[in-house]
């Protein structure tokens, strides 16, 4: 089986620790990582911006010139959609909440990610963003589907109420000209036009009855 490739962006400024993690990344089930390190945050917007060769963002949250979490407000207010997992060293679920809101996938304690935790909370993260995704388009097409039945109920309530005026208008005409002096030819024909019109009136309650059914 043909393994799939992961492109990890690692923002940390610790040399040691971007090879701990590239150690820890080996190739794992189908899955191998490519590992893109960055030590600047100031260059995580760009890297972003210009590669789509990103999958997944590995921030850590101390760094020398800010923290992760700053980092990660900036790729949230340029508006960029990637799963990110915050790496710390400390069990502060405050900030892994605060991460939370700003889009951040999942939080990790440096020590805890160790033999198979990493390779296994990525490829988790990027299934349940793939499923997420996937669960949105799903209510998207539902959405426009609603949409499109309701401007169709509402098109055939307006034909129908359009038919039924001069329908009725006719039936008038043809009622009032049969209590006329007319020859039995012109009855004939007055009587098809109102066996057309009931036909036609018939049609109408039929399509105003299924426009019914499918609102409920």
């Amino acid at each position: 089986m043909k393994e799939e490739t992961i492109n990890i962006l690692l923002v940390d400024d610790d040399a040691g620790y971007a090879n701990v993690i590239r150690h820890l990344l080996k190739p794992f089930q189908d899955k191998r990582f490519e590992i893109s390190w960055i030590s600047d945050t100031s260059k995580v917007i760009a890297q972003l911006k210009s590669s789509s060769r990103v999958d997944l963002v590995l921030m850590d949250y101390f760094l020398q010139n800010g923290n992760g979490l700053e980092c990660i407000k900036k790729i949230f207010e340029e508006k960029i959609e990637i799963p990110i997992i915050l790496l710390t060293s400390n069990k502060d679920f405050r900030i892994a909440i605060e991460a939370m809101k700003y889009g951040v996938e999942d939080y990790l304690i440096k020590e805890e990610a160790v033999d198979t935790m990493l390779p296994r909370t990525i490829i988790n993260v990027l299934e349940r963003v793939q499923l997420n995704k996937k669960l949105l388009n799903i209510e998207k097409e539902k959405l426009i589907t609603q949409k499109k039945m309701e401007a169709v109920q509402e098109l055939v309530v307006t034909m129908c109420h359009e038919f039924n005026n001069p329908l009725a208008a006719i039936k008038i005409s043809t009622d009032i000209l049969n209590r006329q002096s007319i020859t039995p030819e012109q009855k004939e024909i007055l009587a098809n036009l109102n066996a057309n019109i009931t036909h036609l009136e018939k049609q109408i309650v039929k399509l105003r009855d299924i426009n019914t059914e499918k609102q409920y």
